[in-house]
């Protein structure tokens, strides 16, 4: 088993180097440990010579793996490293699981909003995958997902209908040293890190105003990934290199771009030149399609 421990920062962006080579074995899962809070702020540190890193939005999906589903974050770490985008929502009794949509129809047997049912009576469906094909998986909780994660991956919280309060709470009562939360500005990012100053971000930073508002809520840029909008933009440069001089990795999405593409060598293609574009991290919703891209920057 293949394992990214704890090193200290240059070793470990020279392991991170090699990720485009092990990117290509399929021989046993790449799993990324995180023991600590300092272990995650350090990995998410950018440097240069540093290759494109993948994130899987929704948690990654493919046939047969449904997004937001555990069986499908492993499927994903057979065969290439990863970290996850995943979604919490609120059960009617209080569970947290993991749900993009309001509603169970999408993506399950079932039909309805997920805040009517309680946990139980979500287990009597099955999760479907991107092509509606039923599977045999079916809603996780949060908490089962952050069990499984200790020691393989890290999840980035894009939270949904779940109060920050009650997500704040829920994260400081476990203290797992592999989750971070998804912030769409300054406020949300303050209110969390009051909770919990060791905390980690992925910020919505798509213009200097955004940057000089975190910089003014005093949010620490060593706990932060930026979240800079679909693609690089030379109209945005001064942004990028501002996030660069604070240590920053910016990610792109392309979920909403070249995910869409009709078919998969068509979105490879245009994932080639996103890598090459000057980004850091790439979220997609098919993470396993870069398990044998050249990630390294041109």
């Amino acid at each position: 088993m293949k394992t990214t421990r704890f090193l200290p920062l240059l070793a470990l962006l020279l392991a991170l180097g090699s990720c485009a080579t092990e990117a290509q074995r399929a021989d046993a899962p790449h799993y990324i440990d995180i023991p600590d809070r300092a272990a995650l702020h350090v990995w998410f540190r950018y440097a240069p010579e540093r290759p494109v890193v993948v994130s899987g939005h929704r948690g990654g999906m493919m046939t047969g793996y449904p997004e937001n589903c555990i069986e499908s974050f492993e499927q994903t770490l057979a065969m290439m490293p990863s970290f996850f985008e995943i979604d919490p929502r609120l059960t009617r009794d209080s569970v947290i699981v993991l749900m993009h949509d309001p509603t169970i129809d999408r993506t399950t047997t079932g039909t309805g909003r997920v805040a009517d049912y309680t946990f139980e009576e979500l287990q009597q469906f099955f999760l479907k995958d991107r092509e509606g094909n039923v599977t045999p998986y079916r809603i996780p909780t949060l908490d089962d997902c952050i069990a499984w994660s200790r020691g393989r991956t890290i999840l980035n919280l894009d939270i949904k209908d779940v109060p920050l309060e009650i997500m704040s709470q829920f994260i400081n009562e476990r203290h797992p040293a592999n989750v971070m939360y998804t912030v769409h500005n300054a406020a949300q990012a303050r209110m969390l890190l009051d909770r919990d100053p060791e905390a980690m971000f992925s910020l919505w930073c798509k213009n200097l105003n955004e940057f000089e508002a975190y910089e003014k809520a005093g949010i620490p840029w060593s706990q932060t990934m930026a979240y800079v909008g679909p693609m690089i933009r030379s109209d945005r440069q001064e942004l990028y290199d501002k996030l660069h001089e604070k240590g920053v990795m910016c990610m792109i999405s392309v979920a909403p771009t070249h995910d869409l593409r009709a078919s998969e060598a068509d979105r490879i293609k245009a994932y080639e030149l996103e890598i090459g574009s000057g980004c850091d991290v790439i979220e997609t919703d098919y993470p396993y399609l870069f398990r044998n891209l050249d990630t390294n920057r041109r």
